[in-house]
This record gives structure tokens, sequence and C-alpha cells, in this order.
């Protein structure tokens, strides 16, 4: 579905900081808003129903309803507050119960030990800094009989820099924030995550990170500009995908286009960690040669030993 331009190289650009950059930037950048969809409506027959929602931060576990029913939920990361092993088992068994036939769903840097390299490297600072303790993590870990809070994860599909194919439709995911607070998922600005965004396959439909790009549903409660523009840059000069879905900033929540791309921010909470934000519903066309019932075969749930 989306283009082919695996030839395109994107450059990591030097830049005083991202305010400054999306000045010099807005003036040549299509920003449009976009009207939702009603969760309601009827899903084409020829289409995938795709519900988007992130930074839930564990508060919609108590009203399930606060998803609307579809094919598939995508959770673009901070389903925990702070990613302890009990937090992740509670988003865990909430996955469980929701009706939606594939779950996707990608860390953010809330969550923090989904991260390996900060609790192999920096296990002394999630206790000191973000009270994760030993029984909090490596005791709960051992009573579940898991080796890490991604095995807890039972009940969807985990996407860390790697995608999978949807009726036809290639979803792409990866976690990485720029620097923020020496959370989960952080990278440097500039080549560092730019690495990261190397990876992105050319042909993605639909781009599941956490944080957003400059300049779309990133501007904060004061006033800077969070997105990351080496993300930008990917999307808009290489892999051009069809919707783009984040979080992360929750004040930046709703739909914008460029003209090629919808960019979703699909954080269910406010500032407020209120989860009063509705999720965003897309409906996308099945692939040609594709059907809906090969939504069954893209993922079976697993069961965690206790």
């Amino acid at each position: 579905m989306a283009s082919d331009n695996s030839r395109i190289t994107v450059q990591s650009t030097l830049y005083r900081n991202t305010v400054h950059a999306w000045k010099e930037l807005c003036e040549s950048q299509k920003v449009e808003r976009v009207p939702p969809l009603d969760p309601t409506s009827p899903v084409p027959a020829d289409c995938v129903r795709f519900v988007c929602i992130s930074d839930t931060h564990n508060q919609v576990e108590c009203d399930p309803g606060l998803v609307p029913s579809g094919d598939v939920l995508l959770h673009a990361g901070d389903f925990t507050m702070n990613g302890v092993p009990a937090q992740i088992d509670k988003f865990n068994h909430f996955l469980g119960i929701m009706p939606h036939k594939v779950k996707v769903v990608i860390a953010g840097n809330h969550d923090m030990t989904l991260d390996e390299n900060k609790v192999q490297n920096s296990r002394d600072d999630l206790c000191e800094d973000f009270y994760i303790t030993y029984e909090e993590y490596e005791k709960y870990i051992q009573d579940h009989n898991v080796c890490s809070s991604k095995e807890l994860l039972t009940n969807c599909v985990y996407l860390e820099d790697s995608s999978v194919d949807i009726c036809g439709i290639k979803v792409y995911g990866a976690p990485w924030v720029p620097q923020f607070c020496s959370m989960g998922f952080n990278l440097p600005r500039g080549q560092p995550i730019l690495d990261k965004w190397n990876l992105i396959p050319s042909d993605t439909d639909i781009l599941i990170t956490h944080g957003p790009p400059l300049g779309r549903g990133d501007r904060t409660i004061d006033r800077a500009r969070a997105g990351c523009l080496e993300l930008l840059n990917t999307i808009q000069q290489r892999v051009k995908p069809k919707y783009h879905v984040f979080g992360h900033i929750h004040e930046g929540y709703g739909l914008t286009t460029d003209g090629i791309t919808t960019f979703i921010n699909a954080s269910m909470c406010t500032l407020r960690y209120r989860p009063t934000n509705p999720a965003i519903v897309i409906d996308v066309p099945v692939a040609e040669g594709h059907s809906k019932e090969e939504l069954s075969a893209v993922f079976t749930p697993t069961s965690h030993r206790t």
C-alpha cells in the first residue's frame, strides 16, 4: 500500500532548539485539522477498523467502555504510571477482556521496566528516581515465573522496532522518544534517535511511535515543542505512511494531516491524568489480495506461568 522510498536517505539536522526548528519549517508545512470518525458508525465491509489509544496510564482498566469496539486495538504506549510489573499485568488482563480480534501495543517512556537496557544498566536509578523497588520488580517477576516484564504481555502483539502484517496492512511500532526526564526508551536527538527511525520499513502503512514528530500534536502547555525533527523528516521524506499514531504529549491530542499522512495524537489522559479524551478510530481498506478473515490468524493469546 505504501510507496517504495527505500533508496531515500534521511540526514540528521543541526538546530538550536525545537521551537526554533519548527519556526523555520512551519511556513512550508501543511497542518490541517482532521475531524474524527464517529466510533459508532458502521465499518465498511472492505475496511479494518483500528481503534487508536495512547497514554492511558492504568486509568481505563476500571471502565473498559471508554474504548470503543473495532477490529484492531492500537496502543501507542504509556499504559502504566511507572512500568512496574504489577501495572503491566493489570493492563494485560484489561487487554484480555477487550473484544478486538487483534491488539497491538508499544511501550512509552513511563513503561520503564520494558526498557531492558535501562533495567540492566540503570537499575539503581529506577529505584532511586522512580521508586521501583526489588519487591515491585525482581520479586514480582520471580513470583510469576517470567524472565522479564515483556513476558507479562500475553494478550497482545508487542512491537519494539518491529512490525506486524494485518490483512496486508503493514504496521510498525517503536517506543523511542527524545531525551525526557531520564525515563524509559530515551535517546539523544540527532543521529542516535535517527538510527532508530532508519529501521522503519519504507512500505509501512501505519506507523506507531510513542512520541510525536515535530510540529504535529507536540506542543506542550508551556509552548515548547516536544516533537522529533528526525522523525518528521523520516515520515515526510522516506516512509510516507498513511497514518502515524502516537501520544506522549497529552495536551496535543487530536488529528492533523499534511496531505499524505494523517497524524494521530491518541492520548486518552489529560494533563491531570484523567482519561477523558475519546479513543480515535480509523477505517483502513484491506490490501488487495487479502481479507478480514485473516484477522483471526494474526495473534493467538498465550499464558505466562503463575
